[in-house]
């Protein structure tokens, strides 16, 4: 990418590095510095024509979600203004975006991928 003076890097955080979850500091902590890395390196890297940016999603349909208690998903779908869990294929949208020529202009921005939950 720097001999080619263009490129594309695409950081996975997490809506919870922006606004924390009790009971998970340490991984609210590590998903906060991939978004201060993100915008720092989207600095450095600007003017050798390389854009960065990070997608984070928010509750998403997984194995790990499947198996989350009912009654604690009704808790987090009362949080996501469109009342639903994302799927994996849109969060790979939002990637495959960034990654296109159309995002060309974007640098150091988070993307949430949330259903609203952050905003």
């Amino acid at each position: 990418m720097l001999r080619r003076k263009s490129g594309r890097i695409i950081n996975i955080t997490s809506v919870i590095g922006q606004m924390g979850n009790v009971g998970q500091s340490n991984y609210a902590a590590s998903k906060g510095g991939v978004i201060a890395f993100t915008k720092s390196i989207a600095k450095e890297f600007a003017a050798r024509g390389i854009t960065v940016n990070a997608v984070a999603p928010g509750f998403i349909e997984t194995d790990m979600t499947a198996g989350l208690d009912e009654k604690y998903k009704e808790q987090i779908l009362q949080t996501i203004p469109l009342q639903r869990m994302g799927t994996a294929e849109e969060v790979a949208e939002v990637v495959l975006f960034l990654a296109s020529p159309a995002a060309r202009y974007i640098t150091g921005q988070v993307v949430n991928v949330d259903g609203g939950m952050v905003m």
